[in-house]
């Protein structure tokens, strides 16, 4: 890991951690992608995030066309909690349409950001209309602890004296 070091000041200038790209995560992650049509039943969403132990499931017509998102939190307050029957609820009535997405090129800051600000758990990854995965809150955090657990490491070193000048 190469780190940028103020030459007068001996300070780092910035973390490589969080301005690192999207695609390692959608990398490490297999690109796998995790979805179901709108016309799939709640209880077929609910069953299948049991099955993959994930918290939400992307809502696709055809192969990479994002409609929706349906997350453990729409089932729970969008169906359980108003006492709708799971096998008669269609996704497409309890999912979120206006999903927010980020472009692949975009940084785990950015990310991390957008996460946080608006509230989200998961965050669909899109280039040019094509679905390329999805980030959770979860991947951008290890993505980060791992990256900044490789700085200390290397300052560590620096200030032990084995880093190379």
């Amino acid at each position: 890991m190469v780190i940028d070091v103020d030459p007068l000041t001996n300070l780092v200038l910035a973390s490589p951690v969080v301005e690192s790209a999207l695609t390692k995560i959608l990398e490490s992650n297999g690109g796998r992608v995790v979805g179901l049509p709108p016309e799939a039943t709640v209880k077929q969403a609910a069953l299948e995030m049991r099955q993959q132990k994930i918290g939400a499931l992307l809502i696709m017509r055809d192969e990479d066309h994002l409609v929706g998102i349906i997350t453990e939190r729409d089932i729970l307050n969008k169906v359980v909690a108003e006492s709708r029957d799971p096998e008669e609820v269609y996704v497409h009535e309890v999912m979120t349409e206006d999903v927010v997405v980020i472009d692949p090129s975009r940084t785990v800051r950015d990310a991390m950001n957008i996460v946080t600000s608006k509230r989200l758990r998961h965050l669909p990854v899109v280039r040019d209309g094509h679905l390329m995965g999805m980030v959770s809150g979860g991947d951008l955090t290890r993505s980060i602890v791992a990256q900044e657990e490789e700085v200390i490491d290397t300052l560590y070193e620096y200030i032990r004296g084995a880093y190379p000048a």
